[in-house]
Order: C-alpha cells, then sequence, then structure tokens
C-alpha cells in the first residue's frame, strides 16, 4: 500500500469518525429539548451502536432507572435484526417498568450517510400520574353508582377492537392499569370482562394476554377462578 493510499484511508476514518460525532451531537440536542418539553415524567435515552453490552451513552430524565453503560434492550436487538425499514422504528408501543408503571415509548434507529446505523434514540413517557389524574377526575363527570359509562356502545369494525373496547371499560372500572394491579384486582378485572362476553370471541384471550403484557397461561389461570 503506498503512502497517498494511506493517507486516503486514514482520512476517510477520520471523516466516518467526524459524522459519528455531528450524529450524537445533534441526538443529544434534541435529548434535551424533547425532556424539557415533556418534563420530569420524561426519559430520553441515546445508544451507540458499535457496542451492544455498553450502549447506553447519554441520558436525559430518568424514568427506567438505568445509566449510561447500561446494555441495549431486547427489543432494540430485535429492531437491529430485522433491518427493513419498518424494523428501523417503532412508536407508541406500550412498556412496563420494574415496579409496574407503564409507560409509553418510541425508538428509532439513526443511520449515518453510509446507511450503517451507528444510534438509536428513545423516548420513555411515564404515563401513570396521567392516568390516575383520569382516574381522580372521573367521579366529576360521571355517575358512578349507575357506571362510568352507563349507556355507551361501540360501533366496532372488527372483534379485535370490541375487546379492546370492553378492556378499557374493565380497566376504567378497576381504576387501575394492569400492570400495577394486586392479584385480586386483576381477578376481578378478568371476571369484569368475562361478564361483559369478552371472551365469547374468538382470539380474546391471546388479545387479552397481550394487552395485559401476561401469558396465555396466566389469563387462563385467572378465568379458572371466577368460572
Amino acid at each position: 500500500m503506498t503512502a497517498k493510499n494511506i493517507g486516503t484511508k486514514s482520512s476517510h476514518h477520520m471523516s466516518d469518525a467526524a459524522e459519528k460525532e455531528q450524529i450524537f451531537h445533534n441526538l443529544r440536542q434534541i435529548a434535551d429539548a424533547v425532556h424539557t418539553l415533556f418534563g420530569p415524567n420524561c426519559e430520553v435515552v441515546i445508544h451507540d451502536l458499535s457496542d451492544l453490552l455498553r450502549s447506553l451513552v447519554y441520558m436525559k430524565g430518568d424514568v427506567t432507572g438505568r445509566e449510561p453503560g447500561a446494555p441495549a434492550t431486547n427489543l432494540l436487538v430485535k429492531l437491529l435484526e430485522q433491518g427493513s425499514e419498518q424494523g428501523e422504528q417503532l412508536h407508541n408501543y406500550k412498556s412496563v417498568t420494574a415496579d409496574g408503571r407503564c409507560l409509553k415509548s418510541t425508538t428509532t434507529i439513526i443511520k449515518d450517510s453510509g446507511g450503517t446505523p451507528v444510534a438509536a434514540f428513545c423516548i420513555n413517557l411515564d404515563t401513570t400520574q396521567y392516568f390516575n389524574a383520569i382516574q381522580a377526575l372521573l367521579p366529576f363527570i360521571h355517575d358512578l353508582e349507575s357506571g362510568i359509562y352507563p349507556s355507551k356502545e361501540t360501533f366496532a369494525d372488527t372483534a379485535v377492537d370490541t375487546v379492546r373496547t370492553l378492556f378499557g371499560q374493565a380497566v376504567e372500572a378497576i381504576g387501575t392499569q394492569p400492570a400495577a394491579m394486586s392479584i385480586e384486582e386483576k381477578t376481578r378485572f378478568i371476571e369484569i370482562m368475562k361478564n361483559n362476553g369478552v371472551f365469547q370471541f374468538k382470539g380474546a384471550v391471546e388479545e387479552v394476554a397481550g394487552l395485559m403484557d401476561v401469558t396465555k397461561c396466566t389469563v387462563y389461570n385467572y378465568l379458572k377462578k371466577v368460572s
């Protein structure tokens, strides 16, 4: 290899490093802006995809209790494995913290000018306080003795839509998200849905299990309790 070629290769690598640094600089600025907008219930995380074992390199806010140096999540690894356009981003999905708080999350894979994934930009919004605030206000706008929605009818396009609507009404009846429910509340929760006919629909157990973030066996076990 000639001295000219060595110099060209070195310059190219320096250019790649400079581009990567600029990408992370821009992402840090965006992270600061997003966190400032949404406040303490928001956590913005930046991952460096060159080292998945210690990929978390920047955090603004603290919702999940992690620190810089933490590894990539299972979902992030899955997105990287998919590698398609659809696999490069996932928005408005539900995640749950170890202590049962429900999060609304988004993950986006960032590529350099050569199309190589170099970073992941993630936002986690803790929705627990917002949900609790809604529950606290419901008595002022609904007649709880006759039911939160005493005469509500939903005109769904699919059975899944109906199951999800009845699921949401059962959540409102209990007053807390499934991840934060006690065993007794989950038993009552399943009982409410059973009495409302949710499990008459084909595939309802799978749908409910997915919404609760539990296994089908868990749902069947609760159903046995209320049978």
